[in-house]
Formats: C-alpha cells, sequence, structure tokens
C-alpha cells in the first residue's frame, strides 16, 4: 500500500522576485501614505469644523444682540411665549436655522426659548461670562443636548448690560458635515493610491528588465560569483564607466600594469601618459593590442558595455616573447652549426686532399689559419667584454651573422668591466638592438655591423650601428612605440615588441633610448644607463687602437 504524500505547506513571505517586492514595497508605501495624509487631514478638519460652527453662532447672538428693539423689549415686557422677545428670537433662529436662540436678563432668566415651556426659567448653563460683559464661544450640552454656542452681553441704549443672547448650533449637523466629508476623502486618496500603485508597476518592470527578472538571492550570488572570478581568473580585467574612470580592477590587472587602487581615476592619472594608458581609454583601437608595462609585454583587448563604458582585459605575453625571441635565437644558431657542418665538411675534404697530396705543411699551415680565425673573434669579445654573459651573447650572435653574411664588429672604442649591477637587462637590451641591426642590413651588399659598448665611471654607453637603409626621421620616434613595425610579423610572436622594451628598460634606470644615421649612412641605436655600474673596482684605461677596417669579415 503506496503511502500518501505529504500535502506541501503554504509557505508565507515575500516573493522572491526583484520585480514583485519592489512592486509589494511601492504599494505597501503609497497606501501608507495615502492613509497617513487622510488621517493628517481628517484630524484638523473635525477642529476647523467646530471653531467654524462656533463662530457662526456668535455672529448671529451679535447680530440679534444689536437689534434696537430688544433692549427695550426684554426691559418693559414680562417672559411670555407670545411676547415680542419670543416672537425676533424664534424669526432669527428660524432664519439662520439655529438650533436655539436664547435671550435672558442680568438674573438668567430666559426671554426666549424653542420650547415655549422653557421661557421664565433660569438657563442650564452659566452666563456669568456673558452677562460681565465678555463673549463666549465653546462647546458645551443643554437641555437641548451638545451644541456649539455663542454667547455675547445684550447692552441698552447706555451700553450696561442688562442680559444676553445665546445661540446654539446642532453640534449633529457638524458631524455630518465632517461625515459627509469623509467619501470624498477617500475618494481623492483612492485615486492617489491608484496613481501611485500604476507608477509603482511601470516602475517595478523597468527594474524586472534591468534585472532580467532576478531574485534578490541570484543577483547577490551573482556578486559574489564575480568577485570570485574576477580576482580568482589569470587575467587581467579593468572595468571603466561612461566617463572614461576606472570602476574595477583586479588582482592581476594590478600586478601586470603594477598599480595599487585606481578605483575613480582615469588610465591616464592611474597609469601616466603612454600606450597602455591610450588602450585602456580607448583612443587606440583594434583587437589583440599589444603594449609595454613596465617589463612585462601585455595583450589587451576593449569590449565596450550597454551603459557607456568597457572592460579591458589583459594577458601577459613577456614570457611568449621570450620564447620567441629564444627560438628565433635558437633557429638561428641551427642555421649556422648547419652552415658550420657544411663549412667544417669542405675543410675537411680540404684538408684531406692536402694530406694525400703529401703537402703536409699547406696543412699545417691550413688548419693554424682556421682555427686562428676563430679564436680571434672570441678573443676580440672577451677582451674588451668582461661580463661573461654579454660576451656569449655577442660570440652567438657573430656566428649567426656570419651565416647570414653580415659582419659584426665589436668597436675597438669597446671597454666593459665585469661590474654590471644588471648584466640580464643590458643582455636584453644589447640582444634586441643586434637583432634588429641584422633584419636592417640583411641581402645588403657589404652588409655590417658595428657594436660600441663604454663605461664612463658607472654609465654604460651603448652604440649599434648598421649600414643598412637608415631610419627617416620621421619614423625615430615611432619606431620606439609599442606594435610599431615595418617587417611583417612570424607566425609565433608580434614584431614592434624589442625596440620598446629597450626604451623602457634605459628610462626605468633613468636613462634613454635614441635613434640617429650613422658616419657613412644606416642607423645607429644609442642607449644611456646612468648608475649601470657598481662603484667598487678600478675604471679600466682605455686603450688607443687602430680602428676596424671597414669591409666586410672574411667568410671560411
Amino acid at each position: 500500500m503506496s503511502r500518501t504524500p505529504p500535502a506541501r505547506r503554504l509557505r508565507l513571505g515575500l516573493p522572491r522576485r526583484v520585480f514583485s517586492q519592489v512592486l509589494l514595497m511601492q504599494v505597501a508605501i503609497a497606501a501608507g501614505v495615502a492613509v497617513l495624509a487622510t488621517g493628517l487631514f481628517l484630524a484638523p478638519l473635525s477642529n476647523q469644523l467646530d471653531d467654524q460652527a462656533m463662530r457662526r453662532a456668535l455672529a448671529i447672538a451679535q447680530t440679534t444682540a444689536q437689534l434696537p428693539d430688544l433692549a427695550k423689549d426684554l426691559r418693559d415686557t414680562p417672559p411670555s411665549p407670545n411676547g415680542p422677545v419670543q416672537r425676533e428670537a424664534e424669526r432669527i433662529r428660524k432664519a439662520t436655522q439655529a438650533e436655539y436662540v436664547v435671550v435672558m436678563d442680568w438674573r438668567g432668566v430666559r426671554w426666549s426659548h424653542t420650547d415655549p415651556r422653557q421661557i421664565g426659567g433660569i438657563v442650564s448653563t452659566d452666563p456669568g461670562q456673558a452677562l460681565a460683559g465678555k463673549q463666549v464661544m465653546e462647546i458645551d450640552s443643554g437641555t437641548l443636548g451638545r451644541s456649539a454656542r455663542g454667547k455675547v452681553p445684550l447692552r441698552d441704549s447706555d451700553g450696561s448690560v442688562i442680559g444676553a443672547v445665546s445661540v446654539g448650533i446642532a453640534y449633529d449637523s457638524v458631524r455630518a458635515r465632517l461625515i459627509h466629508a469623509i467619501p470624498g476623502l477617500l475618494a481623492y486618496a483612492g485615486g492617489a493610491l491608484a496613481v501611485g500603485a500604476l507608477a509603482a508597476w511601470v516602475i517595478s518592470r523597468r527594474v524586472q528588465r534591468q534585472t532580467r527578472d532576478l531574485a534578490f538571492s541570484d543577483i547577490a550570488a551573482l556578486l559574489s560569483e564575480r568577485e570570485a572570478m574576477l580576482h580568482g581568473i589569470r587575467e587581467g580585467v579593468v572595468a571603466l564607466d561612461r566617463s572614461g574612470r576606472i570602476r574595477l580592477v583586479n588582482d592581476e590587472a594590478q600586478r601586470l600594469l603594477g598599480i595599487g587602487e585606481a578605483v575613480g581615476r582615469s588610465p591616464d592619472e592611474a597609469l601616466g601618459t603612454g600606450r597602455t594608458a591610450d588602450v585602456l581609454a580607448g583612443r587606440v583601437t583594434g583587437t589583440d593590442l599589444l603594449t609595454v608595462r613596465g617589463q612585462r609585454v601585455l595583450v589587451a583587448n576593449r569590449m565596450p558595455t550597454d551603459d557607456g563604458g568597457a572592460v579591458a582585459t589583459l594577458r601577459d605575453r613577456t614570457e611568449l616573447e621570450q620564447l620567441g625571441r629564444e627560438l628565433d635565437s635558437t633557429r638561428g644558431l641551427i642555421d649556422a652549426l648547419r652552415a658550420q657542418d657544411h663549412e667544417h665538411a669542405n675543410r675537411m675534404h680540404t684538408l684531406l686532399g692536402l694530406l694525400e697530396l703529401e703537402m703536409y705543411d699547406d696543412a699545417v699551415e691550413f688548419v693554424g689559419e682556421v682555427v686562428g680565425d676563430h679564436r680571434a673573434t672570441a678573443e676580440q669579445v672577451t677582451e674588451r667584454i668582461e661580463d661573461p654573459l654579454l660576451a656569449a651573447l655577442l660570440v652567438g650572435k657573430a656566428t649567426v651573422a656570419a651565416e647570414r653574411g653580415v659582419a659584426l664588429w665589436v668597436s675597438d672604442r669597446t671597454r666593459l668591466p665585469d661590474r654590471l649591477i644588471d648584466p640580464q637587462g643590458l643582455v636584453t637590451v644589447v640582444g634586441n638592438l643586434v637583432d634588429n641591426a641584422l633584419d636592417a642590413v640583411a641581402g645588403e651588399p657589404h652588409a655590417r655591423v658595428e657594436v660600441e659598448l663604454r663605461a664612463e665611471e658607472r654609465t654604460v654607453i651603448l652604440r649599434v650601428r648598421d649600414t643598412g637603409p637608415g631610419i627617416p626621421p620621421e619614423h625615430r620616434e615611432l619606431i620606439f612605440t609599442t606594435g610599431w613595425s615595418t617587417k611583417k610579423p612570424p607566425a609565433h610572436r608580434e614584431r614592434g615588441i624589442g625596440l620598446s622594451l629597450v626604451r623602457r628598460l634605459a628610462e626605468r634606470q633613468g636613462g634613454s633610448a635614441s635613434v640617429g644615421e650613422a658616419h657613412g649612412g644606416g642607423a645607429e641605436f644609442t642607449v644611456v644607463l646612468p648608475e649601470a655600474l657598481s662603484e667598487s673596482g678600478p675604471e679600466p684605461a682605455a686603450q688607443t687602437v687602430p680602428p676596424a677596417p671597414q669591409t666586410a669579415e672574411k667568410e671560411s
């Protein structure tokens, strides 16, 4: 026998959707305001109606007391249901629709009354203030019930108080006016509530579209997920508002850009002027834009948002660029080794031929020349550049240059002690400039690249000259811009990074990087690096060596 599933409990509470909650709250607020306004209007309305009734009674009493014959009739005739005072009082009562008009003498004896049987009797309420010459407004109960009353003194021709006039307005009529006003007031309040509910519905529908009909719990979950995602991904994210100011920077973007708290500032204020700020601000457009920040090569993409702002993503390509350059160097070395292997085979065949022809002296001389050429190249570099990293770099570059038919010379003025503070940085600068120079002169007749490294106290001056076509004056600043290049990029990396890195590395050390025209044509790059050498150790004296010949290096 199957068990009957338990009935679902009716869960009471606020609706989950933002649209429903906003609508419910706004309707509740509108209803509360309508009820409060109605109550605040009704509270003084009762007092106002009471005051109006008392003032009306007082005005009727004042008008009655001013009748010229009333004081005379009060003095000359006795109180009587058919007397002149009663007739005049009833006429006034009927004309003004008052509840009663009572005329009394100075003793409080009635001369008129709505009920003729009460004439000649003492009034039920104290007439003392009116008989004392004062005007009175009050709400009190008497023989005819509760009424709004006005009492004034009755004076004779001499101005003496000889009695008083008391006029009453039925309080039920005042209450009826109040009750009669309530339906109209409630109708206005209901109309205002309906308009408020309609406005609340319109606003709630707009909120529904903007929040995509999500619940508050869903929005809170999305915000939590957003924070976790933005600060957890290994990609920099920078969000900007419609005015171009930064409104969000995640942890990775702070690390890549090297900035701290930047929210509320423009990219120029947070990063300084430069290509990176231009990319983030949208002044440079495109996809996968390259930019350099410090020693980092970044790839940036910027996407506009519906509210007029934008979101920029940053990826670190520093390691990829280094791998690409290492790949280029490796390929160059492989080509050089392949050429050397071919050249070595030719030399071995030559040596074998000399030995078979029993030309032993010529064979010894041939081997000596071959070994001496390679040794001279290495010794020329190491005796002038004492830092092992730079020396090894230039020896390798000389091999690559020879394979490409380019003569790579180390200037006779080169003198660099082994006291570099940042040898890796200088290796990057020299490697980039030499690679660019080799690319510029490749295929040129009598191609030549000359490297000069000098130390002046703690400053290192680097010059790289080539015999290529040179740099036009209008492009001598553009070539240091990230991503700018006239060469077709290889498949594995982008162009326009090397020279930008060179200038940034120089400027980071307070130096400079510039390009001009070399003597005899071509380009001459000059990099000045202040404070690049440590203070320990004496400076080597510059030696005067005859300049190297201007012909291409002899090829084996």
